[in-house]
């Protein structure tokens, strides 16, 4: 019998980093591949904390590349193995996630987002979307949660590793630099307490029986010698992956009908866009919230929807426009006004939103 990580529900106040750790156990993950970069240094310190406590392990390898290959090679013995980097770690660590993409393997990855390019910051930025979404050298199959609170943090960090393992490609949590270091209350919780079955890991490689003779056996490649039997792989992971968008896109909206102005923020940045809107609501003013929460796949249709019940929407976020580019993409062809705030590298509060909406609308504050 499993020992349970939380016993009952409890209120806790933790860094985002220990939140994740606290969430990975919750998941019943077993090991933790990793390599220290800030902001998500801790995230190793309170899982190697952790860890003995309830029979888990951690291996700290000699560089991001080494962490990525070996949290796919964790997950092909068949364990819930995951990693978590930021920055010119998540960089490195595209080339093992490129793999996991092409071996449909259940890698869960903890992004915690610095400023860039290169090393840059090292306290907080959204621009890792591009690299987190669609890096690596191939077509970006691949699910990417991008968290506000450390409730979500918590959640989501639950949950990669059940869509990872139920639909077999990377999964992410999107996090940053701000979610990472601060803290905040959240509620701890044990997910089969609360009805989330967690999706039971096994083995893609010495399974029991002959290959041939007692189950078919096990062919995992990453590389192809002719072009069409590439081409024969990735249109059948390609459809595989559309198949389940439905199932996968997250997204939360609020106030459109009626519109005039729609305002589009991710992860923690979404905090300035929500307070912003109320504030402008309370004084009249016709505006509404849209967040996505996948970044992939993104929530197309709804965006498309939003386009057309809207005149104008304004993109606010902490990179310069990569957010933007997936939204206006989205969007391509709806006649609502693009509008952006952005601000790479540096927060975004409430009331620059609030006076960017104004300058649209013409609403000024009298």
């Amino acid at each position: 019998m499993l020992q349970k990580v939380i016993q009952e529900e409890k209120r806790a106040f933790m860094t985002g980093n220990e939140v994740v750790a606290w969430a990975a156990l919750a998941a019943r993950a077993e090991i933790m591949f990793g390599y220290p970069i800030t902001p998500q240094n801790e995230i190793m310190h309170y899982w190697t904390r952790l860890a003995p406590k309830y029979g888990k392990s951690f291996l700290q390898t000699e560089d991001e590349l080494s962490a990525g290959f070996a949290a796919a090679g964790g997950v092909m013995s068949g364990r819930k193995a995951f990693t978590a980097t930021a920055g010119t770690g998540n960089i490195l660590m595209q080339e093992p996630l490129s793999m996991a993409e092409m071996m449909r393997l259940p890698v869960v990855a903890v992004i915690q987002q610095r400023g860039g390019p290169s090393t840059a910051t090292v306290i907080y930025s959204q621009q890792e979307v591009n690299l987190t979404t669609m890096g690596g050298n191939g077509e970006g199959l691949r699910i990417v949660y991008s968290t506000a609170t450390h409730q979500e943090l918590y959640d989501y960090t639950i949950k990669a590793f059940n869509t990872a393992w139920k639909y077999r490609f990377p999964t992410f949590v999107l996090g940053d630099g701000y979610q990472a270091k601060m803290r905040e209350p959240l509620t701890l919780y044990d997910p089969e307490a609360r009805g989330i079955q967690l999706v039971e890991q096994e083995p893609f490689v010495g399974q029991k029986g002959s290959p041939g003779k007692d189950r078919p056996p096990a062919q995992y490649r990453n590389t192809y010698n002719l072009e069409e039997e590439l081409f024969e792989k990735l249109m059948s992971d390609v459809r595989d992956y559309e198949k389940i968008i439905p199932e996968l896109a997250e997204f939360q909206s609020s106030g459109v009908e009626g519109a005039e102005l729609a305002i589009v923020g991710h992860g923690v940045v979404f905090r300035a866009v929500r307070e912003a809107v109320n504030v402008l609501r309370e004084q009249g003013i016709k505006v509404c919230y849209f967040r996505p929460v996948t970044l992939r796949p993104l929530p197309v249709p709804q965006l498309k929807s939003l386009a057309g019940e809207v005149k104008k929407i304004l993109i606010v976020e902490s990179a310069y426009g990569q957010l933007a580019r997936l939204v206006t993409e989205a969007v391509y062809g709806a006649n609502a006004e693009i509008h952006t705030l952005f601000k790479p590298g540096v927060g975004i509060t409430s009331g620059e939103v609030e006076a960017r909406a104004r300058e649209i609308l013409q609403k000024p504050l009298h």
